[in-house]
């Protein structure tokens, strides 16, 4: 999808680009949405990357707003500034599309600069950061588009722009510390020095890792979904001769790997999704035992019926483990949700969207019957 695609790119392909476009220097800008007000196609913090070359990569509306944006990023791209635009796109004599959206958009659009950097180099090292920006500013010494990024290393910011007053910084540190944690975005407002600053805090996470065991044909569909979906997908494969990085195309990493030794894979535990495909009930015993025994990744889904995991369980109260509830609440067998395809690619589509439903907290049951408004709210204070 990412490949061919330039619009449906997901958060770890758009971050892979502004690491390459600032490794290379080179010019772009980058539109993100910072508040919504009403119903939007995007929520906060989605982002859209226009280089001066090239065709723009990613998606902040369904398209409706591609032309004014293009503009934007073409003056922020010439100008090396920033602005922050608000559409009105319940208001049907400026736009005459009857778009439907009932929503008030604002956009930040502004020069891809060294402000980023800080940001890159945390979802390299698979960390989370919070990116805090002066949206609006009477502080004369804090203008728009100042920015800090806080990461591990604490705040941090780069030599093209000012960074934020440490006092600022210091009084929404709860907000950020919760942006940080669950990724979310908001927008507001604090008072220093007598004057007034709008800051849009936007919380960004390592995309999501995908775990997979196994080495037969239908983990091939699971690692393109799974990357097509936005993981970054890792093969364990307990079978050496299928370990090769091209058999595996759509994969970030591919090894060769005991069942036993699965959790040296894992690198961040509370942010990766197993899936054990070995289709060896022996193997994926001894991965599922090793992983809910050495690690605190979430989710393990698990291939087969309800039988076959009641012999699992047997097989392995034979050698004295017996499992836990707290395990079992981690244990998704048979994995997938219910979506009546038995092929490979319906199979492999009903893992990875129970994979995203687990991953966004909810239960991947249909919209419909959902009574609750669609995007949840997306800021970290409320």
């Amino acid at each position: 999808m990412d490949r061919d695609d330039p619009w449906s790119v997901t958060d770890r392909s758009l971050h892979d680009t502004l690491y390459s476009l600032r490794e290379a220097n080179a010019t772009a800008a980058v539109a993100t949405v910072v508040d919504v007000e009403g119903s939007a196609y995007r929520r906060p913090g989605a982002k859209l990357v226009a280089p001066a070359s090239g065709d723009a990569i990613g998606a902040i509306t369904a398209g409706c707003l591609e032309g004014p944006v293009a503009d934007l990023a073409a003056d922020a791209r010439e100008s090396g500034s920033m602005i922050v635009e608000t559409f009105d796109l319940m208001d049907d004599d400026e736009w005459g599309l009857g778009l439907g959206c009932n929503g008030v958009i604002d956009i930040l659009v502004e020069p891809l600069d060294d402000s980023f950097d800080p940001l890159l180099a945390a979802l390299n090292n698979r960390e989370s950061a919070a990116v805090v920006t002066v949206t609006d500013s009477t502080v004369p010494d804090t203008p728009v588009g100042s920015r800090t990024v806080i990461t591990d290393d604490g705040p941090q910011t780069g030599t093209d722009r000012a960074g934020l007053p440490d006092d600022v910084l210091t009084e929404i540190q709860d907000t950020i510390a919760s942006a940080r944690e669950s990724g979310s975005s908001t927008v507001l407002t604090v008072e220093y020095e007598g004057n007034e600053l709008q800051l849009f805090v936007d919380g960004i996470k390592p995309a999501p890792d995908l775990l997979l065991f196994g080495a037969q044909n239908d983990v091939h569909a699971v690692a393109r979904f799974g990357s097509d979906a936005g993981f970054r997908v890792t093969v364990a494969s307990p079978r050496g001769a299928r370990a090769a990085r091209d058999q595996y195309p759509h994969a970030h990493r591919v090894q060769s790997t005991h069942p036993t030794d699965v959790p040296a894979i894992v690198e961040d535990d509370e942010n990766t999704y197993a899936v054990l495909l070995s289709h060896n009930l022996v193997d994926d015993r001894l991965a599922l035992e090793s992983l809910l025994e050495e690690t605190d990744v979430p989710y393990i889904g698990l291939m087969g019926p309800n039988k076959r995991f009641e012999t699992l369980q047997e097989e392995a109260a034979e050698e004295g483990k017996i499992f836990t509830q707290a395990e079992l609440n981690r244990v998704a067998t048979p994995v997938g949700l219910d979506l009546g395809d038995g092929s490979p690619v319906g199979i492999a589509i009903s893992i990875i969207s129970e994979v995203m439903a687990v991953a966004n907290g909810r239960s991947g049951g249909q919209l419909s019957d959902r009574s609750e408004p669609i995007h949840v709210s997306n800021d970290p204070t409320s």
